[in-house]
């Protein structure tokens, strides 16, 4: 993301508005819409559900937890979370910059669930 559109975000003034607190809300939706976007995903009772979003030098950092008192690992609706936070950060600095890149979407730690617990080194 270019220093322009990063210092759009950081002011809260992308042509859509607030993009930041748009993206959680995006997110924590979409979380909670799993089982319906990702086919034969089942639909899990969730307890929490939250997205974080922070403005970085070059960018924005997306962070999701997710849990359940569910018997299975909420990793799916974890990813989509930040999955659907980081397009909607996309549409809505796009007037700005259409270049932006998404990366690095991925599993950091988990816990519970059939596989048991999970830490990226």
């Amino acid at each position: 993301m270019s220093p322009a559109t990063v210092a759009a975000l950081a002011a809260h003034r992308t042509p859509k508005g607030d993009a930041l607190e748009t993206a959680r809300l995006a997110g924590i939706m979409a979380a909670k819409r799993t089982a319906e976007l990702i086919p034969l995903c089942h639909p899990l009772p969730l307890t929490h559900v939250d997205v974080q979003a922070s403005v970085q030098s070059d960018g924005v950092y997306l962070e999701a937890e997710v849990s359940t008192n569910a018997q299975t690992g909420v990793e799916m609706e974890a990813l989509t979370a930040a999955s659907v936070a980081a397009l909607t950060i996309y549409d809505m600095c796009k007037a700005l910059e259409k270049s932006i890149t998404i990366t690095d979407i991925r599993l950091e730690s988990k816990t519970g669930g059939k596989s048991g617990d999970y830490q990226r080194k």
